[in-house]
């Protein structure tokens, strides 16, 4: 069996949401813990379009198998009229063989967003996500005020999880509030997973 790692799992259109996954993903790192990044392809109306078994370029596409495996969750999506994107969607409505067997319960989770507009629904996308988590028995992580980085940000950054604001172009980058909240909740799910290994164990 493989090492523990937490699972940076998240579906990116124009790269912020890819990026603030490496961020959490550096922070898992920082906190002595394995961290996995993995997408999950793009959906179509188009019955015939058929992604690639491996992307061109980033992390792999996900599995159930990283899911079921993992000893924590980062979920990550950028916003969709305040909703996370159907791709990730679509993967988690996947998910019912791992809800039956109980596999993801008493697992910590968290979860990040990235938005084109400051109030352009970061925290109820921050929610949608979470609905599913709860559904499957984890254990759900925010970030607390004593992160300083909550109450300095002019850009993203919630108690539900980090957050992003890419800017109408999308090309704004993560401003070192967002980068900060990112590390944190990847600190803080990998401490968190340790603790939980500790106790089973």
């Amino acid at each position: 069996m493989s090492a523990p790692y937490v699972l940076v799992l998240y579906y990116s259109r124009h790269g912020a949401t890819a990026e603030m996954a490496r961020q959490i993903a550096r922070g898992v790192e920082q906190a002595g813990h394995e961290a996995r990044l993995r997408t999950v392809p793009a959906v179509s109306a188009e019955c015939e379009t058929v992604a690639p078994a491996i992307p061109e370029h980033g992390a792999i596409y996900a599995t159930l198998d990283d899911l079921k495996h993992c000893s924590g969750l980062a979920l990550g999506s950028p916003t969709r009229f305040g909703n996370m994107a159907a791709p990730l969607k679509y993967f988690l409505d996947g998910t019912s063989g791992l809800w039956l067997t109980g596999e993801l319960v008493g697992k910590p989770a968290g979860v990040f967003t990235s938005t084109s507009s400051l109030h352009g629904g970061q925290e109820t996308t921050l929610l949608s996500m979470l609905l599913p988590l709860l559904h499957h028995g984890m254990l759900l992580l925010g970030l607390p005020y004593s992160q300083n980085a909550l109450l300095e940000t002019r850009g993203g950054g919630t108690p539900y999880g980090p957050s992003h604001h890419a800017g109408a172009d999308g090309k704004r980058a993560l401003d070192e509030h967002e980068i900060s909240l990112c590390r944190a909740l990847g600190q803080r799910l990998a401490e968190t997973a340790k603790r939980l290994e500790n106790n089973r164990g």
